[in-house]
């Protein structure tokens, strides 16, 4: 049975981001899961022991006793035999916000991704804030060039706008046009859904997300906006 997703829309480790991290701890097996957090999209300003060591603590607050941060930075250590043997036992993963073209790029075929989609098929949450979150979609808009990109895809026919209280919403009609047909998933800061809204399921899976944390998740389809808030369920298929 696959496992659970987790998109947050930025400015993660603090506050309320503690509803949405807590539930995923939950999901993945409780405070003894291994966590393992990705810190690839800091990389390429060197900033990536700093969140790498950022998302331990953070969850360590939370009461998570083994977490750590994977030295995935570049293709070679993407391609590490030993960081995705890590990545597929972990229960939570957990990818950093940062240059998002740059994490897509690193992670797409390579090895730890396949451990990660591995992992998942046998029950592990995936989880994402900003950068990270926009990877895991189908589509994911690359600031830095100014294109669509084609994502992990966890999350088919779908394209994130991240931190979507602040500047995320001022790419929503540019992303209507360039993805007619596409959900836009508007995430505020703070703010993370996750498709644990169907207990029950078996292995047939309808997906239904729930809201946590501080803000909105606004869903546009052609342009239009529907607004969840805080606790709400919302869902089907994109």
């Amino acid at each position: 049975m696959t496992g659970y997703l987790l998109l947050e829309g930025g400015a993660e480790f603090g506050g309320k981001m503690a509803e949405p991290d807590r539930r995923a701890i939950q999901l993945a097996g409780g405070l003894d899961a291994q966590i393992s957090i990705i810190p690839t999209a800091a990389a390429p300003d060197n900033n990536y022991r700093r969140a790498g060591n950022n998302g331990v603590n953070w969850f360590r607050s939370l009461g998570a006793m083994r977490v750590d941060w994977i030295p995935v930075i570049d293709r070679p250590s993407a391609n590490d035999v030993q960081h995705a043997n890590t990545l597929y036992r972990s229960r939570l993963i957990y990818m950093l916000g940062g240059f998002t073209g740059f994490l897509g790029e690193t992670l797409k075929g390579s090895a730890c991704e396949s451990a990660m989609r591995r992992a998942y098929e046998q029950g592990a949450v995936i989880a994402g804030s900003s950068a990270g979150a926009m990877v895991m979609c189908q589509y994911y808009f690359d600031p830095g060039m100014e294109k669509v990109v084609e994502g992990l895809n966890y999350v088919p026919n779908t394209c994130v706008l991240p931190h979507h209280n602040t500047f995320g919403k001022g790419w929503a009609a540019r992303l209507t046009e360039l993805l007619p047909g596409v959900t836009l998933l508007g995430i505020d800061e703070r703010t993370g859904m996750i498709d644990d809204a169907d207990e029950s399921r078996n292995d047939e899976r309808s997906k239904h997300w729930s809201v946590y944390g501080q803000g909105d998740v606004t869903v546009y389809h052609d342009g239009q906006p529907t607004i969840h808030h805080r606790g709400e369920i919302f869902g089907g298929e994109f």
